[in-house]
């Protein structure tokens, strides 16, 4: 009989170890790759339209072949587990084979739940415990093989589990298998939100009901799921490598429980972050921050100040600053941000053939945003500007950015519908207006603390020539003191570029370039602007710079902001402000149009063909390449996009088309342009948008052209480019981290690689200019004609008149007139030259140098023979 009952045990281990496989690892924390079909059938079709970015997506895809991946979530769902489990696979990304802590039962296969049992069971009659994925080697047997996980933070259970029942701790076993392996463990926070809302206190029944927006109960996230999935979203922050964790000099003596801790309370803390980074922090109501404002300290000190200096009672005072701040405050509401995106939406497709965004910018402003409030600085060229941003930030799961917009704006409906979407109102100047100017600067300083994002337009109002206008200076000086006074940890700027193919408001902008008075914005203007919607306005481009950081900025400097005299602290806002306008200009998108307008109005004749201008535009191509400008897609073929933007020009009227024939009368194939002389300031406009990429080539073909000899040595240009870079500073931001003599080595190369230049055999640091290398470089030298011709004309009219004749307007008034008939004599040349910013320029240049008026005659010689010298360059091209 026991013979009997020996072979039977013999037949049944030999049975348990067939369906086993001579191991125990089976667990319910893992599902393999090969699950249930029909399980994962009705998964992919529930988690199919929930977002995932691309971009996130090859990152993901990236990281996995240089780590292994623990996925981290901050709450424990196994709703979480199944959706990355399921859709993860879907998309080819690596996705959590094991879930640590994770129990799953209904998804799990049913042979494979028999395994599970049968493992449990004979372990336990084995050797008197159930099995241990962490003590069995499994999890680091699956997790060297290179499966990905998921581990949560936060686990109601999961105090009681690790301190009374002391359960091993996931984050510590991690930590102690990266110091046996030499593959690096990433550790990937991940979100899957169902809301891009704040938080608004209190909460709601519907929250306490079914959990709140951030970590809704099961109920809710099923019903969310299945009904409206493309509320879903997943967002992946930034990878914790434990192996360079572990390799921080103040982690490498501390124990792996203690070091889990740390890690732990860092994950959380970024995950925070970033939940905040998407949804923006608790939204308070308009009374509230308001309230923040007036019961400041410091605030309440100045008001008395200022109540005592005034001899006034100071609820005046809190009355007139209740006022003020009526005026500025925002009214953000979220709902009404999701509507204008529909509406937005709609007019984005209508108007616009498509929007070029910069996915690799946005996801390192989305990382930025995770560690500071950031403050965009987009360039100024449409009001169209901070509706694109806002609905592209909002679109990509980032809170709209409170907006620092021009009090014209504030007009009845207008004023209420961007104070909704996050508009707050500034005056021109604070001249005189002490009050105010706290009052604004608190305003700010409390979004800061608050921690809304922000953004103003650093050139004050939208540029009228196409080109970056200098920085304005006083909102940066304003973010500075709130950074200087402990209001935020660090503050990171976020330059960004924003341009057209064609621009809606071109009419209105070269008619004030012609001299005439600005229109105030109102209702009827918006009313009778409804017809650009009819009309198609190419594509938009959205481009970001590397963020800017206040904090590693001021690292740099010897002293602390705090400890920075006046004369220090105006030069770093100063160097931040040019740092932001030169990033912006360095990420700009230089289109087909722009580059068709610069070839057209630096062609020496008004007449020309497609192929004598493509020879422009192949010279400005090939130099954009070398400085590794981003160019628009349609400039893969340059060929096809000059002549499609030449038949544009032509249908606006930019340029007309000539019959030509040959000397027997015969039509000629070559079709031929004429560009119509009162449209030139237009194609000026677009030209201006590029210009920036070849002022240093422009500058230094210039000096080379001016010593009229075709060869000359490198050093010998230094002193004409540090000339002409100072000559038209009003017009040009140029980068203060680069000398003069880089950029004119960086140029020299560009232009020796273009067959412009050739070094001289013998003689070192000396070049030859080539055959065809003069006529390229008056290809670029034409850039500054323009210029030249227009101050040009201002130097004419101080020289006619004395200081105290005229009064700024009139002065204008006379330049004006005299630029006209200096163009009908046709010592003028360019019909763009008789621009008025152009001459408010150049009059600010001469008046920094002290030229005024007549009486400054040694001055207007100087600059007279200066012009006269630059301009005799050009002469060649007749």
């Amino acid at each position: 009989m026991g013979l009997l009952v020996q072979q039977i045990k013999k037949k049944i281990r030999k049975w348990i170890d067939a369906a086993l496989q001579g191991h125990h690892d089976y667990y319910t924390c893992n599902l393999p790759k090969k699950s249930g079909f029909l399980s994962s059938l009705i998964l992919r079709s529930l988690f199919s339209d929930v977002y995932i970015n691309p971009t996130q997506t090859e990152f993901l895809n990236n990281l996995s072949k240089k780590a292994i991946i623990v996925y981290a979530s901050k709450y424990k769902s196994r709703f979480e587990y199944l959706f990355y489990r399921i859709r993860y696979k879907e998309e080819g990304m690596p996705f959590p084979e094991i879930g640590f802590e994770y129990k799953i039962f209904l998804w799990q296969k049913i042979s494979r739940l028999v395994l599970i049992l049968l493992a449990h069971v004979d372990h336990f009659f084995e050797h008197k415990t159930l099995p241990d994925p962490y003590k069995s080697g499994f999890f680091n047997r699956q997790i060297e093989t290179g499966s990905a996980a998921l581990l949560s933070l936060v686990d109601p259970k999961g105090f009681y589990h690790r301190f009374v029942r002391a359960e091993q701790n996931p984050l510590k076993y991690l930590i102690e298998l990266q110091r046996t392996t030499n593959r690096p463990i990433c550790i990937v926070p991940q979100w899957l939100l169902f809301s891009k809302k704040p938080h608004r206190p209190p909460r709601s029944f519907i929250d306490i009901i079914f959990g709140s927006e951030e970590n809704p109960g099961r109920l809710r996230r099923w019903t969310v799921v299945s009904r409206n999935p493309q509320k879903a979203f997943v967002e992946i922050s930034d990878p914790v490598n434990l192996k360079n964790f572990l390799q921080k000099p103040e982690n490498q003596d501390q124990d792996p429980e203690e070091l889990s801790f740390i890690l732990r309370d860092r994950l959380l803390e970024q995950m925070n972050r970033h939940r905040q980074s998407i949804t923006g922090p608790v939204l308070k109501t308009r009374d509230e921050l308001k309230e923040l404002v007036l019961r400041n300290k410091q605030f309440q000190s100045l008001v008395k100040r200022f109540a005592q200096s005034n001899n006034k009672d100071i609820t005046e005072i809190y009355k007139k600053a209740d006022d003020y701040l009526n005026e500025i405050a925002a009214d953000y509401s979220v709902n009404f941000v999701q509507a204008l995106c529909i509406i937005f939406g709609w007019i984005w497709k209508t108007m616009f053939d498509g929007i070029t965004l910069d996915m690799e910018g946005l996801h390192r402003v989305k990382s930025a945003a995770t560690k500071a409030p950031l403050v965009f600085v987009p360039c100024h060229k449409s009001h169209f500007d901070y509706l694109i941003l806002n609905y592209l930030l909002f679109n990509n799961n980032m809170p709209c950015p409170h907006i620092a917009a021009g009090r014209n704006l504030a007009f009845w409906p207008m004023g209420t519908l961007f104070r909704k979407s996050g508009a707050f109102f500034i005056k021109r100047t604070f001249r005189g207006a002490r009050l105010y100017s706290a009052i604004f600067s608190g305003y700010v300083h409390m979004l800061i603390n608050q921690g809304f994002n922000i953004e103003f337009f650093i050139e004050g109002g939208r540029s009228r020539t196409g080109k970056l206008t200098l920085p304005k200076t006083g909102l940066i000086s304003i973010l500075l003191d709130a950074y200087k006074n402990g209001v935020c940890r660090d503050l990171i700027f976020v330059p960004v570029y924003i341009g057209y193919d064609r621009l809606l408001e071109e009419s209105a902008i070269l008619k004030e370039l012609e001299g005439n008075r600005k229109k105030q914005e109102s209702f009827r203007q918006l009313i009778r602007a409804r017809k650009v919607l009819k009309k198609q306005h190419g594509r938009i481009y959205v481009q970001f710079a590397e963020p800017v950081s206040i904090e590693m900025l001021a690292s740099r400097s010897n002293h602390s902001l705090q400890d920075m005299d006046q004369a220090e602290y105006q030069a770093l806002g100063r160097n931040l402000s040019y740092r932001i306008i030169n990033s912006i200009n360095r990420i700009s998108v230089v289109t087909a149009q722009a580059l068709t307008a610069s070839a057209i109005l630096n062609y020496p004749k008004p007449h020309f063909s497609q192929k004598e201008l493509m020879v422009y535009v192949e010279t400005y191509l090939s130099y954009l390449l070398s400085q590794k400008a981003r160019l628009s897609e349609n400039l893969d073929d340059p060929h096809n996009a000059v002549e499609n933007v030449l038949s544009t020009y032509n249908s606006r009227r930019f340029i007309g088309r000539q019959r030509t024939s040959g000397q027997d009368g015969t039509a000629i194939d070559e079709q031929r342009y004429l560009i119509w002389e009162n449209k030139r300031l237009n194609l000026e406009y677009y030209k201006n948008n590029c210009i920036h990429f070849f002022i240093p080539a422009a500058y230094t073909a210039l000096a080379i052209l001016s010593y009229d000899a075709f060869q000359f040595s490198a050093s010998a240009l230094q002193s004409d480019y540090n000339f002409l870079q100072d000559f038209f500073k009003y017009e040009f931001a140029y980068d203060v981290d680069k000398s003069s003599e880089y950029m004119v080595r960086k140029t020299l190369k560009a232009f020796i690689d273009d067959a412009i230049l050739m070094p001289h055999r013998t003689l070192p640091d000396t070049y030859n200019i080539t055959a065809a290398g003069f006529r390229k470089l008056l290809c670029f030298a034409s850039f500054l004609k323009t210029y030249f011709e227009s101050y040009w004309v201002v130097l004419k009219v101080l020289k006619e008149y004395n200081r105290r004749d005229l009064v700024k307007k009139e002065r204008i008034k006379k330049i004006r007139t005299l630029g006209n008939q200096l163009y009908k004599q046709r010592e003028i040349e360019r019909n763009e030259a008789l621009s008025q910013i152009n001459y408010e320029n150049g009059l600010t240049f001469f008046n920094f140098k002290g030229i005024r008026g007549a009486e400054d005659v040694e001055g207007i010689e100087f600059y007279t023979k200066v012009i006269q010298r630059y301009l005799d360059c050009f002469l060649v091209q007749k």
